[in-house]
């Protein structure tokens, strides 16, 4: 709340695969802002995929 504004970038969301059991952001968010896109539905392998990709750019 506030003046600040969070934009997630699609290209390295997990929805959380690999660290939580639901999406973080959709859970913490205080209003329902946060929408599923239908056109970027992933499933939980190519998510994994990208969560493991992520770790190893650390």
């Amino acid at each position: 709340m506030g003046d600040e504004i969070y934009e997630i970038d699609p290209d390295r969301c997990t929805e959380c695969v690999g660290h939580f059991d639901e999406p973080q952001c959709q859970v913490l968010c205080p209003v329902s802002c946060i929408p599923v896109d239908p056109d970027r539905i992933e499933t939980e392998p190519v998510l994994m995929a990208r969560f493991i990709s992520l770790q190893h750019k650390i």
